[in-house]
């Protein structure tokens, strides 16, 4: 392997242990960010961008630049990440000048001072998408190993979203559960029922409600600790 064969695997390498040993999710996306303007070459600025709908919206960005030009897309409704990336693994811009795809937006990143992109799809799940885009200050910058270096630096990026999403759904479940269980202690209490009858009164209420079970027992909780019942 060439001795620039043996810096990358080593840059890759730190950049999955670092990744790693984050502790948080944002910590976890600014390393990824801050990785990737290290080894991509032509990359000036960068940041992951959370796509939801039509609204953009920036995570760990670099640089004010980087969260500008996702709120660009989202005012615009106009945008490499609205438009293509939902479909494509990789979207290229050589010259934002010349860009006709998205003229309104390249004119915009050709004021802030960004001239070319190489953008990267994250992840989709539950209709969310995540992207990772890497700005250059001049045209043409990004070559091949641009994009193969890149795709690389995505995919942990893409561990990072995916698991920062398990860990909320997962909290979530823990909330939901122990506030269903508040609210049957609520209802046994007041009513001087037993446990299974406090559930089945929450799922007639919920039922004739049209209302999640999860969210009856939220507002029963929250009535009571507002003491408004």
């Amino acid at each position: 392997m060439s001795d620039r064969g043996n810096d990358l695997a080593r840059a890759l390498a730190d950049l999955a242990l670092t990744v790693q040993d984050q502790a948080s999710t944002e910590s976890t996306l600014e390393a990824v960010v801050k990785g990737a303007i290290e080894i991509v070459p032509g990359v000036r600025w960068a940041g992951v961008s959370m796509i939801e709908g039509r609204t953009v919206t920036p995570r760990a960005p670099s640089d004010p630049l980087v969260a500008k030009l996702d709120m660009v897309q989202t005012e615009l409704d106009e945008g490499p990440c609205l438009s293509s990336l939902p479909e494509h693994r990789t979207v290229l811009i050589d010259e934002m000048a010349t860009e006709t795809r998205w003229p309104r937006f390249a004119a915009a990143a050709v004021q802030l001072g960004a001239r070319s992109l190489l953008a990267f799809q994250l992840y989709v799940l539950h209709q969310n998408l995540g992207a990772l885009n890497l700005y250059g200050a001049e045209p043409g910058v990004f070559s091949e190993e641009s994009a193969f270096i890149g795709a690389i630096v995505a995919q942990h990026a893409s561990v990072a979203l995916f698991g920062a999403e398990t860990e909320s759904q997962f909290e979530e479940a823990l909330t939901s559960r122990d506030e269903i269980g508040q609210a049957k202690g609520i209802i046994m209490e007041r009513f001087k029922i037993d446990s299974m009858a406090a559930f089945r009164v929450l799922v007639k209420l919920s039922q004739d409600a049209n209302v999640k079970l999860t969210d009856i027992a939220h507002r029963l909780v929250t009535s009571v600790d507002d003491g408004t019942t």
